[in-house]
């Protein structure tokens, strides 16, 4: 198609010098003219507004004006015909549903794609709603935690739910619509449609960089939302937003006139603060509206840095500057990068003036980079830099730019690259992040894990679905699961074949179960055994925790698993009633060794509890860690060498000397910690070291070195950590396989 002649852009789109100058929009009081944007086809218009003047949108507006509304928005946004064609055709699509073909047959396949991508985001707009009242936020003290999370998902499905960002753009044109014409006809606006605005579409139009719809939606919902307050902002401003930007021209015109004089060769714009920025910020210092001195503002842009200093020295010759309104983000820039000068001057009309000063450099990246506006007002910091953010920022400079290439750009331009996410939707509207390719499975596990082991069929959008349909963004999964509270997993779940489950997460919470019931009906076997072995020799009227102590285990269950396994020997529970023989070397070997009165025996399976004995060592070959299962090995000079029974090396000591293996059980050391190794597996990338060394730093690992080594892509690394057991390292290890590109991540 071919491009269409390019439209007025406002100045909020047209570059990054005048990104904070606001474009001329209606005032609160006066009435939107909807019927000013460009004529989309003749066909498609003609045949819509045919269909559309007698309708009238949810919200009580005519439904022609609504897509009239929009599709001005969206030629001011600078989008292209496409885009325009679909902001009319969507708003049909919307109120005839059942007509849906006929719609869209006389528009391309382009338009009427796009028509439906922002229906299904309308689609959302009830599941929003109630999940930022905190409908689908358990209560709790993480409450608060929670609902923040899921504001923040929200955002996100909306970008993901939309391959192609002029989708989210047309969302956010129909909303500020709708607020214009609530505004304009003073009719009663609906609850939450204010808070929704606020929490919801004006971060998402801020975090793209449309800042003249996020302030427009901004005030108007304030407006709705807190009236009384609103007005008395509005009145104790003294002047009318006309005679502010009267103001900020004067300004600028002035700081224009000093800096030609000087011979200083910069660029100026300005803005006004919007009602709803005072009130955030008087909020926020807890101040008056007369401490407030950036209400007017205006920006410098110049070459270098000495040109900063130097347009700062003439600003403050010419007018008297407020020194405690000083900052200087050039010398000490923001924990995010942030640089800029700041400074507030007194004008000759007594008012005040912020006036900031910044390279064009220091600009782009304020921005478009990791000091970039919307993350240091929302808290980011320069580590939470994502794929994502990268390709926003992208998109900002695409629609600053768009109006000034003359070529045709290419739809695919427009596309955003697939997330390695997906949002998917519980019945109650809460959203929960599965990584891309997730099942109903995955989606039962990262809900609960006690919903994924019960687990047995799934419905998606209403319908039953297999249980290895991989799920996208949007949709609403319901898991149907089995009413009894013990029922389990399948084994055939973890067969990667089968595709049951997409998730390294979901398959470690299968394994859990699997092992956890192994080790029950260990427990279970090994128990009956012993106490058939302790009714035959009449001693039934033992205390278990005694015999546990007296063979070298810790508690009773750490004997019943031991028992279970093939090589236990009733014999050792009857040798752990008998004295050990003064006359038998090795015995004696033994109990110096334990250095444990009450393990003393005279067999060669004597326990040795690691920890409490000086005179043991944990093997480097293998580096065991509570809870593995250790055996030792009586070295000729150095004690025991304690080894992970599964270690090759033990296993090779065991065939040639069995006589000198005894068994070991681990001391109840708290404070003890151990060395183990760590081989990751990854696609080479940057940042993967640092991603890595963030898992181990926040299960409180010590890394005490690391080797690495890379070629054809693939990292392969090595890490070697201080851990206090085997279950905090798995924990880890678990955390480390969801990051980005790990392949494998094990314990060597």
């Amino acid at each position: 198609m071919p491009a269409p002649s390019a439209p007025k852009v406002p100045a909020a789109c047209r570059g990054a010098v005048a990104a904070n100058r606001p474009p001329t929009v209606p005032t609160l009081s006066e009435p939107v003219n909807t019927a000013s944007g460009a004529p989309a086809a003749g066909g498609l218009a003609a045949a819509l507004q045919q269909r559309l003047e007698a309708l009238r949108m949810n919200s009580g507006e005519p439904a022609w004006a609504h897509a009239q509304g929009v599709a001005a928005i969206a030629d001011d946004l600078g989008l292209d015909a496409t885009a325009h064609e679909a902001s009319l055709l969507f708003v049909a699509l919307w109120l005839l549903p059942e007509e849906g073909d006929a719609l869209r047959a006389p528009a391309s396949p382009a338009v009427a794609d796009m028509a439906s991508q922002v229906v299904s985001l309308l689609k959302l707009q009830d599941i929003t709603r109630d999940a930022l009242a905190g409908k689908a936020i358990k209560a709790g003290k993480n409450a608060a935690k929670e609902a923040a999370q899921q504001i923040d998902n929200l955002r996100r499905m909306l970008l993901a739910m939309a391959p192609d960002i002029r989708v989210v753009l047309l969302r956010l044109a129909s909303r500020l619509q709708t607020l214009r014409w609530y505004a304009a006809s003073k009719s009663p606006v609906p609850d939450g449609l204010a808070n929704e605005t606020l929490k919801l579409y004006a971060p998402l139009a801020n975090r793209l960089g449309v800042w003249q719809m996020k302030w427009e939606m901004e005030d108007l919902a304030f407006r709705f939302r807190e009236p009384d307050t609103y007005k008395r902002i509005a009145r104790a401003l003294d002047e009318k937003r006309a005679e502010r930007e009267a103001f900020i021209a004067q300004a600028i015109e002035a700081v224009t006139g000093e800096m030609r004089k000087a011979g200083v060769d910069c660029e100026i714009s300005g803005r006004p603060k919007h009602i709803y920025s005072i009130w955030n910020k008087m909020s926020r210092k807890q101040v008056t509206i007369e401490s407030l001195y950036d209400l007017r503002a205006v920006r410098v842009l110049v070459d270098d840095i000495r040109g900063c200093y130097t347009a700062l020295g003439i600003v403050h010759q010419r007018w008297t500057p407020i020194p405690k309104e000083f900052d200087d983000y050039i010398a000490r820039p923001k924990p995010n990068g942030y640089q800029s000068l700041h400074t507030v001057v007194v004008m000759e009309d007594g008012r005040p003036l912020e006036v900031q000063i910044r390279t064009r450099d220091m600009h782009r990246a304020a921005e478009f980079g990791v000091a970039a506006h919307w993350r240091y007002k929302e808290g980011a910091t320069s580590a939470e830099v994502s794929d994502r953010d990268q390709r926003i920022a992208w998109l900002r400079q695409l629609l600053a730019w768009k109006q000034d290439v003359t070529e045709t750009i290419a739809d695919e331009h427009w596309q955003v690259d697939a997330d390695a996410h997906i949002y998917v939707m519980t019945p109650a509207g809460r959203v929960v992040e599965l990584p891309a390719g997730s099942t109903p499975i995955d989606f039962a596990y990262y809900v609960h894990s006690d919903l994924g082991h019960r687990c047995r069929g799934a419905k998606v959008d209403g319908a039953m679905v297999p249980l290895t349909t991989a799920l996208a963004t949007g949709q609403t999964v319901e898991i149907v699961a089995d009413k009894k509270l013990d029922a389990g997993p399948s084994r055939d779940w973890l067969n990667p074949e089968l595709g049951y489950l997409a998730s390294p997460r979901s398959r470690a919470k299968v394994r859990a179960w699997f092992n956890a019931r192994e080790l029950e009906e260990a427990q279970t076997a090994g128990r009956a055994l012993v106490e058939k072995e302790l009714a035959r020799l009449g001693k039934t009227a033992i205390n278990l925790q005694e015999l546990a102590t007296r063979m070298g285990f810790e508690k009773p269950d750490d004997l019943w698993v031991a028992a279970s396994k093939p090589d236990f020997h009733a014999r050792s529970i009857e040798a752990a009633f008998e004295a050990p023989k003064e006359d038998d070397p090795d015995a004696a070997i033994k109990a110096r060794l334990e250095g444990l009165s009450e393990a003393r025996k005279a067999t060669k399976s004597s326990v040795l509890v690691v920890g409490v004995d000086v005179m043991t060592q944990l093997a480097r070959c293998c580096r065991p860690a509570p809870p593995d299962e250790i055996a030792g090995f009586i070295t000729r000079g150095k004690g025991v060498s304690i080894h992970r029974t599964s270690c090759s090396n033990f296993r090779n000591l065991q065939r040639k000397d069995a006589d000198r293996v005894i068994e070991c059980a681990w001391g109840n050391q708290a404070d003890a910690s151990y060395a183990a190794d760590v081989r990751v597996l990854a696609a080479d990338r940057q940042g993967l070291l640092r991603d890595i060394s963030e898992v181990f730093a926040r299960e409180r690992i010590n890394v005490t070195a690391v080797n690495t080594q890379s070629s054809r892509g693939q990292a392969r690394m090595l890490f070697t950590v201080q851990i206090a057991s085997g279950g905090q390292l798995d924990k880890a290890l678990l955390a480390v396989a969801e990051i980005k590109g790990v392949i494998e991540a094990r314990r060597r």
